[in-house]
């Protein structure tokens, strides 16, 4: 159940945390800071995280709050990227099509969205949400301890469907709510409206 009215919540507040923290990451990637990079980058993910484990478990979830996690995973997944670029260039450019994948999978129901509704979704799918913890356990063991090849295709893999998913419900309902958690789930709603 989605609380409407009380925005000032724990999981709110490290949403919003996550947000600030945007500009000064952008910042370590201007000044190629690598060590404060992942820095924060990892506590961004550890915030996002705790963000929804605390919303699920005390019912502190709201629909602000999930558009305020969504934009904040929007802007750690582009600075990821952007890090991956600046930092370790040579290991993009060589896995540029996985890469390319990843980003583009991504890409694609974001700019339908933003088309068919001026705004990024926030449907919070249980395969987003698994695909979060993929994605943030990749970035942190990559640069933390280096690259390890079968979880770095199983996490492109991972990526393509989850966001492939993300798509078809994009493209599925007549309005953007949050929580919609799977297609199964969209389909069967007769009325799209009410997810």
């Amino acid at each position: 159940m989605t609380n409407k009215d009380n925005i000032f919540t724990i999981p709110n507040a490290l949403s919003f945390y996550r947000l600030l923290m945007v500009p000064v990451i952008i910042w370590t990637l201007v000044s190629h800071n690598r060590s404060l990079f992942i820095t924060l980058i990892c506590i961004n993910l550890i915030t996002d995280i705790l963000d929804g484990f605390i919303a699920r478990t005390f019912n502190m979830s709201t629909e602000i709050g999930a558009r305020l996690d969504s934009l904040a995973d929007i802007g750690t997944f582009l600075l990821s990227i952007s890090g991956f670029w600046i930092f370790e260039r040579d290991f993009v450019i060589e896995n540029r099509i996985a890469f390319l994948l990843v980003f583009g999978f991504y890409l694609v129901p974001q700019f339908i969205s933003l088309v068919r509704f001026h705004r990024p979704t926030s449907f919070h799918l249980y395969t987003s949400k698994a695909l979060g913890y993929i994605q943030g356990i990749f970035i942190f063991t990559f640069f933390v301890f280096g690259y390890w090849n079968v979880y770095f295709y199983f996490m492109v893999v991972a990526s393509c469907l989850a966001d492939f998913e993300v798509l078809l419900v994009v493209l599925s309902v007549s309005k953007l709510r949050s929580n919609a958690k799977t297609i199964f789930h969209v389909l069967k709603t007769k009325d799209h409206d009410a997810l």
